[in-house]
């Protein structure tokens, strides 16, 4: 029935949708399974796409050819480029979506593939020969061969839903549990763990006064995701703000007793920086209200997704709660909160190209890896793809560094460092963010994706015009002078010091409290020159002129830091002949098997002094 396939996918979430894309626009015939084609690319929880340090793994993707960004764009019902009173190093694009659009354009966008086949079925088995992932069994009982195969089976794996003293099988509301691979996997050799995590209640929007509530609007100037161009939806819709108070506390203490998460039925760590409201409540006892955010679910729908008050208890509990807040005092419940816990995969057991140490052509993406969000599983999966198609076919790997991504941030943590909870990506994790900006994650990128095959021509080009002509203006602006009668009144107005003879544009735009449009207003030739580019390329020349010097620093330091990075370390290196090596550093570098000595450096428990002696012994 089934022809064998280069690669198989497992799961048709967000990073098994990416993963399927990448790997078949490289040329592998794909078949991607899943439990519910109805619900593939399914927004589980907030129906949002991007936020701090998220919006930058979404852009990324893009660059790379990636389809998470271009599919947010065509589903946005509102945009906001979050931290923009903040340095551009910080700022993050975040789009509220369309849920039932995002996941229509996701499954048009797969059927549009001519080299992706999909398949609804549970996968029970790997199939596993002389070490190596030769395809699938099901629970159908089809056995279907592969070169490789990449398992993204998000919160599915042996999952347990939780409502106060309830609890049933479930990888999500209404869908059942995958059972079977861990217990495989365990049976050779792997480490698994429980992890858990949740989501809020949803309620009819027609229930609630939005009179009470403060109103949220997009930005005036959309933005959006992708590099390509793309039409976008004309209208934005309204997001509200909204709070808890001390009465609703009350009502959700009363229900502590039957919580999951407090009586001890749920063993697995939530994400700490999503907590439930019991949690909130119970760790920050001294706040009387927590911030709730009142999301649409889409353009049509009526439904709407409560953000901030994720829970597990009872429903009668959170009903009665819920209605304690102000605007949602007849509010209807479309279904409660829940939690969910899952098995996962400690990702320490992974190579950095994500494909596992033990068993060779088998890839892990996603939540299987302890990750939470969309963005993060996506980038994984989009890795793991072209990882899958290059393994199969003998060609170089894709590992980008953390001073070029953070989708290279992202995998050098869990490869490296591992984790214990469910791993959130933040601009903080990434040491040379102010190089891996959301405004440059094409120029950073693309040219990488253009030699893997994975964008066009036109993408490439439209990168190298963007570099061009941001050049140029920059070198307009360093040999083009302004004198200070015509400059001098726009550097009162905004409180800047004054000049006495004629200055460089260059210098004038360098000053924190000038713009670049600003300076159009009162130079007519580069107001004229800014009309003939697009915004990105004149954004794109404003930061590297006001940040140049600091740029400059922190290339200095990733060069430093390139001597360890390209320091590659023999995969058969015998830590264990080392007895200058600690006990810790010998264990933890056997386990792991860097890459190099900048991975090693960043192993928990391998010191300086151990790097040293790996230094000496590698000379």
């Amino acid at each position: 029935m089934f022809k064998k396939y280069n690669v198989i996918v497992v799961g048709a979430g967000h990073a098994g949708c990416e993963a399927a894309t990448a790997a078949s626009k490289m040329g592998s015939s794909v078949l991607l399974i899943t439990m519910n084609m109805g619900v593939i690319a399914q927004m589980s929880c907030n129906p949002a796409i991007g936020g701090v340090a998220k919006g930058q793994i979404v852009r990324e993707i893009d660059a790379l050819g990636g389809y998470t960004g271009i599919i947010a764009d065509k589903s946005t019902v509102q945009f906001r480029m979050l931290n923009k009173s903040k340095g551009p190093a910080m700022w993050s694009p975040r789009t509220q979506n369309d849920r039932m659009r995002f996941a229509e354009e996701w499954r048009l966008t797969l059927e549009s593939l001519p080299n992706v086949d999909m398949w609804q079925d549970m996968v029970k088995e790997i199939i596993i020969d002389k070490g190596q992932a030769k395809g699938v069994v099901t629970s159908m009982g089809l056995r279907i061969e592969s070169d490789a195969v990449i398992l993204t089976n998000g919160t599915f794996l042996n999952g347990v839903i939780h409502i106060g003293d309830k609890k049933f099988g479930g990888g999500r509301s209404g869908e059942k549990s995958a059972t079977g691979i861990t217990e495989q996997l365990v049976s050779l050799g792997f480490e698994s763990g429980r992890m858990k995590t949740g989501t809020p209640p949803r309620v009819d929007g027609r229930s609630l006064n939005y009179s009470l509530m403060e109103e949220q609007w997009g930005d005036e100037k959309k933005g959006k995701f992708s590099y390509s161009d793309i039409d976008l939806p004309t209208e934005q819709r309204c997001c509200w703000i909204t709070y808890t108070n001390d009465k609703v506390h009350d009502i959700l203490r009363t229900g502590f007793d039957k919580s999951p998460m407090f009586t001890g039925r749920i063993k697995g760590l939530g994400p700490r920086y999503c907590p439930s409201i019991e949690d909130k409540i119970n760790r920050f006892a001294e706040r009387d209200r927590h911030q709730i955010f009142v999301e649409p679910e889409g353009f049509k729908t009526v439904e709407i997704y409560v953000n901030g008050f994720s829970t597990s208890l009872p429903e009668d509990i959170q009903h009665k709660a819920m209605q304690l807040i102000p605007g949602f005092e007849n509010a209807k419940m479309y279904r409660p909160g829940y939690a969910i816990e899952y098995d996962y995969f400690p990702p320490m057991q992974l190579d950095l190209t994500l494909e596992t140490l033990r068993i060779k052509n088998m890839f892990f993406a996603g939540q299987i890896n302890g990750t939470t969000g969309y963005e993060e599983a996506g980038a994984q999966g989009y890795i793991a793809g072209i990882n899958a198609h290059q393994r199969i076919n003998d060609q170089h790997e894709l590992i980008l560094k953390r001073s070029e991504s953070y989708i290279g941030v992202l995998i050098d943590d869990l490869v490296t460092k591992g984790t214990e909870e469910p791993y959130r990506m933040f601009t903080s994790r990434a040491e040379h963010r102010l190089l891996l900006r959301q405004d440059n994650a094409d120029i950073r990128l693309t040219p990488i994706a253009y030699k893997l095959g994975l964008v066009s021509d036109e993408r490439l080009e439209k990168v190298n015009k963007k570099i061009n002509q941001s050049e140029e203006l920059i070198n307009y602006m360093k040999n083009t002078s302004i004198s200070p009668e015509i400059i001098n009144p726009l550097l009162t107005k905004v409180g800047s010091s004054s000049v006495n003879q004629k200055i460089r544009l260059f210098n004038i735009l360098s000053r924190p409290q000038i713009n670049i449009h600003d300076i159009a207003t009162v130079e007519h030739i580069f107001s004229q020159k800014l009309k003939q580019l697009d915004e990105e390329t004149i954004e794109q020349t404003e930061i590297k002129i006001k940040y140049e010097s600091y740029f400059e620093k922190e290339m200095d330091i990733v060069n430093k830091m390139k001597k360890m990075e390209d320091k590659d370390i023999n995969p058969d290196f015998d830590y264990a002949s080392l007895p200058s090596l600690s006990i810790e550093a010998r264990e933890k570098l056997l386990k792991i098997k860097p890459r190099t000595l900048g991975q090693a450096s960043r192993i928990s428990g391998v010191t300086p002094s151990d790097i040293s002696v790996l230094m000496v012994h590698m000379n």
